[in-house]
């Protein structure tokens, strides 16, 4: 689903419906960001209206307390007995990946519209099987979304808006990188992030999977050919008891991306480049114009319009704060910055437009399963160390 140029605030004159009732399941780091967009969305948009009904955790007394901080009305420990519930209609899974599958296709089954965060799964089976699950559930008007959740920062859908109006003519390259270092210490401690049988991979699924989303979003494109490298610069950290633990994921991806349209894309992430904090950077140059992004200043998007006078080249700043931009019109005047946290709520807008219209959200699994792929062919590459695999 594109982004709306300028979409309606709160206050609709439909009937009164029951709410949704929504259940999470996951109270950590994603589930605190998700839980402020369910409860926001509504004050700032004209979507149905939701009911937050259960928060659901494995430890049982930090999850109530999730629960009372970010607005939930109950919590649980048992996910299967909560997607059976009848009061739950959305199902917002935000627990580790190696969760994902099982968690969506049960909720799938159980008829309740899911959305899942990123990457989809951590194998291309299990993503399969959910793209199946996901197919058979649509039939029976139930609708499933991955949540990449950049797609939803205005200055991106407002750059893929020029890309797709053709102010940079044909693309020919796209340079993103996403770059961290909260592991740049080596005494930084183990976690199931890098552990491969629950994360998946490391910075490759974690971030690469965000820049790779983004590289065929922005050109409306899919990749064909991938080739790549991992890396782990810390190959063993403190666990829980202190004994050293071998890290068994990549701290660093590099992945070279040809697309079917002929644009080629380079992609960078790391968990270890001492100094950044979380910049996702992404630059795109075409034919007549390019245009830059950096996460890190979120709402200015840099371009250049090459089919002017020579003396006039060069890129210029637009600050995405006008009414006109995509999402801009339910928030603040002209000139008044958004921030990191709003690109959920932007994301549960369209997810719920989405459920209310019938009609089929993006990205959908199967884009997530296209994301899986890019990122299995860079695995692959990497392993093998060979020139490139076809996708």
């Amino acid at each position: 689903m594109s982004a709306p140029s300028s979409p309606e605030g709160a206050a609709s004159e439909r009937p009164a419906a029951r709410p949704l009732g929504v259940a999470a399941i996951g109270y950590a780091f994603m589930g605190k960001a998700h839980s402020q967009a369910w409860r926001n969305v509504g004050a700032y948009f004209d979507v149905p209206a939701v009911a937050q009904r259960v928060l659901v955790g494995r430890d049982a007394e930090a999850a109530a307390e999730a629960a009372a901080r970010y607005g939930w009305a109950e919590s649980a420990t048992d996910w299967r007995e909560v997607i059976a519930r009848d009061d739950v209609d959305i199902v917002d899974i935000c627990a580790p990946g190696w969760l994902h599958a099982e968690i969506a296709i049960a909720a799938l089954e159980a008829g309740k519209h899911v959305l899942v965060e990123k990457p989809l799964s951590n194998t291309l089976p299990e993503s399969e099987a959910m793209v199946a699950a996901a197919k058979s559930a649509r039939e029976r008007g139930i609708q499933s979304m991955v949540g990449f959740n950049y797609r939803r920062v205005p200055a991106l859908a407002y750059a893929r808006q020029l890309i797709a109006d053709g102010r940079l003519g044909s693309v020919r390259e796209v340079r993103a990188s996403y770059l961290q270092d909260w592991l740049a210490d080596p005494a930084s401690p183990m976690t199931w992030r890098l552990r491969k049988e629950t994360a998946g991979s490391g910075a490759l699924g974690d971030i690469a999977s965000h820049a790779i989303d983004q590289v065929q979003y922005l050109l409306s494109d899919t990749v064909s050919e991938a080739s790549g490298r991992l890396h782990t610069f810390v190959t063993r950290r403190p666990g829980r008891d202190g004994a050293e633990e071998e890290v068994t994921v990549d701290d660093a991806a590099w992945g070279t991306l040809v697309l079917s349209g002929g644009a080629i894309a380079s992609v960078e992430a790391s968990r270890v480049a001492l100094g950044r904090k979380n910049s996702l950077r992404i630059e795109v140059y075409g034919s007549e114009g390019s245009l830059a992004f950096d996460l890190e200043r979120l709402n200015e998007l840099d371009f250049l319009d090459a089919s002017g006078p020579a003396a006039e080249q060069g890129f210029r700043r637009i600050v995405v704060t006008e009414p006109e931009h995509p999402y801009i019109g339910a928030w603040w005047p002209q000139g008044h910055v958004i921030g990191w946290e709003h690109t959920f709520t932007h994301q549960i807008r369209d997810f719920l437009l989405a459920v209310r219209d019938g009609t089929a959200p993006s990205p959908s699994f199967e884009d997530g399963l296209q994301v899986q792929r890019v990122l299995a062919a860079i695995e692959e590459s990497a392993a093998a160390k060979s020139a490139s695999v076809q996708l």
